[in-house]
């Protein structure tokens, strides 16, 4: 099997995963649907960190362009092959570190965003705050403390699901492109291609 099919198949894999990110950071901006939190700058500061568009988004999508672009045949450049395949795997291994910053950015953000709890306005004190900072994260198995957040409106479970698919999107997103990189390190320059593969 060639080594450019092998690249495509994660590119192609890491593109859904980028789009998903994208849509569920973008998410994270409207609870419930409303725009006025975001304009009012009532949401947690780890969704304004644009975890989810930038890291586990255009940073993946960035790898996945070029693991898609590789060209289905080994083939070198101007008459030398080896040549090729040097440039190849060069391109695909900086491609896949790439890949490997935005989606651990993600994977660290989304944990912290987890970990902090949402910012809302509260029944305590009545007014804006981060009223799970203090638990580290345990706010997330005591639903019954869930009801303290007033608005928006089921904003624990708005950010508990999105900060916890992206924090998961990231993870897959990150293995797949360190598969890549041990792929390629093991495999090496020498077995790139089948030599028993017709073109």
């Amino acid at each position: 099997m060639c080594f450019g099919s092998c690249a495509r198949s994660i590119g192609y894999k890491l593109l859904v995963l980028a789009l998903l990110c994208i849509v569920a950071n973008i998410l994270l901006y409207f609870p419930n649907g409303e725009t006025r939190f975001a304009s009012e700058h009532h949401l947690s500061k780890y969704v304004e960190c644009l975890h989810g568009i930038l890291g586990g988004g255009f940073l993946v999508l960035l790898a996945a362009a070029v693991f898609i672009g590789l060209h289905k045949e080994c083939c070198g450049c101007a008459g030398q092959e080896a040549c090729g395949k040097g440039c190849v795997v060069l391109s695909s291994v900086l491609a896949a570190f790439v890949g490997i910053l935005g989606s651990g950015y993600c994977i660290i953000i989304s944990a912290l965003g987890l970990s902090q709890g949402p910012y809302c306005f509260t029944t305590v004190g009545r007014n804006w705050i981060y009223p799970f900072t203090e638990s580290s994260g345990g706010y997330l198995l005591e639903y019954n403390k869930w009801s303290q957040c007033q608005e928006p409106q089921n904003i624990v479970q708005w950010n508990v699901t999105l900060f916890s698919i992206l924090l998961v999107l990231g993870g897959i997103e990150f293995i797949l492109c360190f598969i890549h990189i041990i792929s390629v390190v093991l495999g090496g320059i020498c077995g790139l291609c089948s030599h028993h593969e017709e073109v």
